[in-house]
């Protein structure tokens, strides 16, 4: 009999008529959160991410106070900031704060210590693995090499991402989107920026996030006002504006899905993080909802009683952010105007920088 196995380190999963409980689709921070829980409570799970490594993505790295700073370990944490510089056309204010508002980690370290925290509660990582086809309770998986296995699950978990695989297996839409574009320069900044600019950004923003050895330089907005190569030129010039210097080429580019349609749908199917939509559509904030909504996923699968309160929290939070964006697309004139209040309002104390995390 021609028993083939996935291999990744010392682990083997032999899928040659084997099932999981859980078949998690995506090596995210969402992803691993949701299989770690899983498994801890004695799920058997497999997660399978198509990238050859678990962690990188297009991100500048930011983690809030009120989100995630308070849960991840300092050896992760690159620098903190309790000062945010924020500048629009007319105004520049600094908000500070006793604690750092955000700090910044690396997306790939990150995921690597989650990584194994997975595998140590046992979880069948395979890794370089893409979700070639899907039917009712049953996966297709297909490595690198062209090697075909099937496996069978009972719940389906999609973690793979805005362009996500299994939102698309259930027929679901994504028309809300928003991109992102993030360089990392060498070199060490002191401060933390946004720039409000809707002329170039519309009602996204450029931003400039140190790191412990380098800094991410990049732009955020809506796709449906700009493609990426119009942001692409637009962030270059206005970087050097800020008298820095990017190479075009290592500029990458990453979309952002704030299209959010639930969690939880027919034939024990999820979506979490951005595969859900709930990144926030205002500050392209993903990291802290696909964390949480992973955990909450899991519990609805381990007591289908669970209520989900942190997803609808989630929510909550979501709509308000897509209304600011929603309202702000609908003249140019009309999004300067509500940047420039918005900012006002900071500088007045009226609303503090929280209200724009994801957190509550």
């Amino acid at each position: 009999m021609d028993v083939r196995c996935f291999l990744l380190g010392s682990s083997k999963l032999n899928l040659m008529g084997e099932g999981t409980d859980i078949l998690v689709v995506g090596g995210g921070p969402g992803g691993l959160a949701c299989a770690t829980l899983l498994a801890q409570q004695g799920a058997k799970v497999v997660l399978v991410e198509r990238k050859p490594g678990i962690g990188p993505k297009v991100c500048a790295g930011g983690i809030t106070w009120h989100g995630l700073i308070k849960h991840v370990p300092t050896h992760l944490i690159e620098r903190e900031f309790p000062r945010q510089v924020i500048v629009t056309p007319r105004q520049r204010i600094v908000v500070t704060e006793n604690n750092p508002i955000i700090a910044t980690i690396n997306r790939e370290r990150l995921g690597q210590w989650m990584a194994d925290q997975a595998e140590a509660a046992g979880v069948t990582l395979l890794i370089g693995t893409r979700v070639a086809g899907l039917e009712h309770g049953c996966a297709t998986l297909e490595r690198p090499d062209g090697q075909r296995m099937r496996l069978g699950f009972g719940h389906l978990v999609g973690a793979d991402g805005s362009n996500s695989l299994v939102r698309r297996a259930l027929g679901l839409p994504s028309t809300a989107m928003g991109i992102g574009l993030n360089c990392m320069l060498p070199g060490h900044r002191t401060q933390m920026e946004w720039h409000l600019n809707p002329e170039l950004f519309g009602s996204g923003y450029g931003w400039v996030f140190p790191h412990s050895e380098a800094c991410s330089i990049g732009a955020y907005g809506e796709t449906r006002l700009f493609t990426a190569r119009i942001l692409k030129q637009r962030l270059i010039r206005w970087a050097e504006q800020q008298g820095i210097r990017l190479d075009p080429p290592t500029i990458r580019a990453g979309l952002v899905n704030f299209d959010y349609r639930g969690v939880r749908f027919e034939n024990q199917t999820w979506l979490i993080g951005d595969a859900a939509g709930l990144a926030s559509g205002l500050t392209g904030e993903g990291i802290y909802p696909a964390l949480i909504s992973g955990q909450a996923v899991a519990r609805m699968i381990l007591d289908p009683q669970y209520p989900g309160n942190e997803v609808k929290a989630l929510a909550k939070k979501h709509r308000r952010h897509s209304r600011i964006v929603a309202l702000a697309g609908r003249h140019p004139r009309l999004c300067a105007m509500l940047m420039e209040a918005l900012v006002l309002l900071l500088r007045m104390k009226v609303i503090d920088f929280h209200s724009l995390e994801m957190a509550e």
